[in-house]
């Protein structure tokens, strides 16, 4: 064993804990700390037990078992435990040592640690890690961003550490700086909501309206896995949906309807909020994860209303209209969250490589899918590519998913399903792709009551005009 570790880790829940694991598995010496000695006794005790660990229990003699230049890597909770952290650790480190902040941090947030730390000649690198507890152990998507002196530092380590790709490559590429990892981290979180919530309103139109069971439900699902579909979340859903309990029952059926969050798809619909990039699916897939919680009032409201859905026998034809509108739904989420990434690149100057982002998220991530192989292709073709709309590939397989999708939608809205997903990236596509919509009266109606003013179709965009809305004739 060395005398000094390659790298520190601090943070030894499941996350960090499987990190440190990655890294000395890869033939990294890890000294780890984590601010309740008791947990870092037991990591020692059992999953760090004869591997090479150094395990420490002040900051100050974490930091001396660190060979120069530094390298920490936080898997620490969001928000003030990092800064109070970097506040500790910072006084302790010398010029150019450097401090990795893996968890799911604001992006505004890191642009201001990365400031800090400059001024204080300190390195700081915000990196978004998903997969999850399995991806953090047998390879995460990786997404690093900071200063982009730290990265030579550590290119090699995560690397080595992160998920492959079909091809090789590693998951894992230089996003930009300041905050755009993080950023890049949130807007996949996005995406991750609007998955989810399109493959649960899949899952509940199967069950309810076409009246599957759950093990023919899961046989659909690992039948859509094996095509243009293919995911993580496709494969791991029918995976839950055959999962039976020691009682010979399906355990899906006895899990309350009320998912919770971490804030990063919040995060990601204010950014596009800020940022004016309609993100509606991601928005969507929020407002009923937030509708969700409200559990008594739903069960109330079921009783002042009631309803008897119609069911219908579900058939092949069914089937395949549904993998068709999920698909095309998906394909919407993708292309709003990559909008968001392009605004955001603008605004902030970080000339973020598309398809380099869509490289890393093949796998280790949560969304990883195949057809993120076409978006790659897609930006490698045309890097300045406004929306995702405009791809050969996605005009082709939305105008083949197109009538398929318009059926699953009224037809769920016949029968009183709620597809609130499905249908905002439906109408998200009727109106991204219309020359004319009613905006022209909402900004009449505003120049009416405050004078807002409006541009006229028969003058140059960018000259406004104001009238007296009081008087009959101008």
């Amino acid at each position: 064993m060395e005398d000094k570790s390659d790298i520190g880790l601090i943070g030894l829940a499941i996350m960090g804990a499987n990190l440190a694991l990655n890294m000395e598995r890869n033939g990294y010496q890890v000294s780890v700390y984590n601010h309740t000695p008791e947990r870092t006794r037991k990591f020692m005790e059992k999953e760090g037990r004869n591997k090479n660990f150094v395990d420490t229990y002040t900051p100050q003699q974490f930091v001396d078992s660190l060979e120069r230049p530094r390298k920490i890597f936080l898997m620490i909770k969001a928000g003030e435990p990092v800064d109070l952290m970097i506040d500790i650790l910072y006084p302790l480190l010398d010029y150019g040592d450097l401090i990795v902040d893996g968890g799911n941090s604001y992006y505004k947030d890191t642009k201001r640690r990365c400031d800090f730390l400059k001024n204080k000649g300190r390195l700081f690198i915000g990196c978004g890690v998903s997969g999850g507890a399995e991806g953090a152990l047998w390879g995460p998507s990786m997404m690093p961003g900071g200063m982009i002196e730290g990265w030579p530092l550590v290119k090699n380590i995560f690397q080595k550490i992160s998920a492959k790709a079909p091809d090789g490559s590693p998951c894992c590429q230089w996003i930009g700086p300041d905050g755009a990892g993080h950023f890049v981290k949130m807007v996949h979180n996005g995406i991750e909501y609007g998955d989810m919530q399109l493959i649960a309103e899949s899952y509940f139109l199967l069950k309810k309206l076409f009246g599957y069971n759950n093990s023919q439900m899961s046989r659909i699902f690992k039948e859509w896995n094996e095509g243009k579909l293919s995911s993580y979340l496709i494969e791991i859903t029918s995976s839950i949906l055959e999962f039976k309990e020691l009682n010979n029952e399906y355990l899906i059926d006895s899990i309350l309807d009320t998912a919770g969050q971490k804030g990063t798809g919040r995060w990601s619909v204010e950014s596009a909020m800020e940022m004016g990039v309609p993100l509606s699916v991601i928005a969507t897939a929020q407002f009923e994860r937030d509708l969700s919680a409200h559990k008594d009032e739903r069960v109330d409201l079921s009783y002042t209303y009631p309803r008897q859905i119609e069911a219908i026998k579900g058939n092949e034809a069914h089937v395949n209209d549904l993998m068709n509108a999920l698909y095309a739904s998906k394909l919407i989420s993708y292309a709003q969250g990559f909008s968001l990434l392009r605004k955001a690149s603008q605004d902030n100057n970080w000339n973020l490589d598309y398809g380099a982002i869509a490289s890393i998220w093949r796998a280790g991530c949560i969304i990883r899918s195949v057809f993120l192989d076409r978006i790659k292709d897609a930006y490698h073709y045309n890097p300045e590519l406004k929306n995702l709309l405009e791809d050969l590939f996605f005009i082709n397989e939305i105008k083949a998913s197109m009538a398929s999708w318009k059926n699953i939608v009224a037809t769920a809205i016949k029968h009183e399903m709620p597809v609130s997903a499905h249908s905002s990236a439906l109408n998200y596509f009727y109106g991204i792709t219309s020359e004319s919509l009613p905006t022209n009266l909402i900004q009449a109606q505003r120049d009416y009551f405050g004078s807002h003013m409006f541009e006229r179709t028969d003058s140059p965009r960018g000259q406004f005009f104001h009238v007296d809305w009081n008087t009959t004739k101008q």
